[in-house]
C-alpha cells in the first residue's frame, strides 16, 4: 500500500511455522488490527550470505530485507534463543542494517522496535532479549517498553494464531500495538 503505515517482522528459525515464527505473525497481526499495513520476512527467507562490508552485491533476499527496513515505520523482531543468545540467523539478517548506514533515516533511527525472544528456558529467552535491545539501541531503534521473554517449554504456539499461556499471546499483542501506535503517531 503506496502511502500507509507499514510494520515490518524479521525473525522466526529455518523450521516454517516455527515456534518463534508462530509468535512474530501473533504480534505482526495485533499491529495490523490497530489499522497499519504489515509484511513478514520469516525465518526461511533469511538465509543471507554472511554479511560482509566488503561486498555491495546483496542477492535478492538481502534486497528484499534492506528494502522492507528502508520502508517500514515500525519493525517487530521475534528471535530463537540458542545456548543463551539469538540465533546467528536474526543477528545476520539484522547485521545487513549496515547498508542503511547512508540514508536519511540511517539504520533504525526513528523507528519503534518490537522485540521478543522464544527459548526452550527461561534464561535462554531473557539473554536473548537483553541482547536484542542492546543491537536495536546499536541501531538507533526505539525498543518498546514491553519486550517478551517466552519459554518454549512452558508455552506452545498453535497455528490458529493462539498459545497455550494466554498472558504470553497477551504480551505479544502489546508489543504489536505499541509498535503500531508509535508507527502511527510520527507518521501524522
Amino acid at each position: 500500500m503506496v502511502g500507509s503505515t507499514t510494520v515490518l517482522g524479521i525473525g522466526g528459525s529455518l523450521r516454517e511455522g516455527s515456534q518463534s515464527e508462530r509468535a512474530l505473525r501473533i504480534a505482526l497481526d495485533a499491529a495490523a488490527a490497530r489499522g497499519v499495513a504489515t509484511e513478514l520476512i520469516p525465518g526461511p527467507e533469511l538465509v543471507l550470505p554472511f554479511y560482509d562490508t566488503a561486498i555491495t552485491e546483496r542477492d535478492e533476499r538481502a534486497v528484499r530485507l534492506i528494502e522492507g527496513v528502508r520502508r517500514a515505520d515500525g519493525i517487530i523482531v521475534v528471535s530463537p534463543g540458542y545456548h543463551g543468545a539469538l540465533s546467528g540467523l536474526v543477528k545476520n539478517a539484522l547485521d545487513y542494517l549496515e547498508d542503511l548506514r547512508e540514508d536519511s533515516r540511517p539504520y533504525l533511527d526513528g523507528r519503534a522496535v518490537g522485540l521478543a525472544a522464544v527459548a526452550y528456558g527461561w534464561q535462554a529467552a531473557v539473554t536473548t532479549l537483553d541482547q536484542l535491545r542492546t543491537i536495536t539501541h546499536a541501531l538507533r531503534g526505539w525498543a518498546t517498553p514491553l519486550g517478551g521473554s517466552i519459554n518454549s517449554a512452558e508455552t506452545k504456539f498453535d497455528e490458529a494464531g493462539g498459545a497455550s499461556d494466554e498472558k504470553s499471546v497477551r504480551t505479544l499483542r502489546l508489543i504489536g500495538e505499541q509498535v503500531a501506535d508509535h508507527a502511527l503517531a510520527r507518521s501524522r
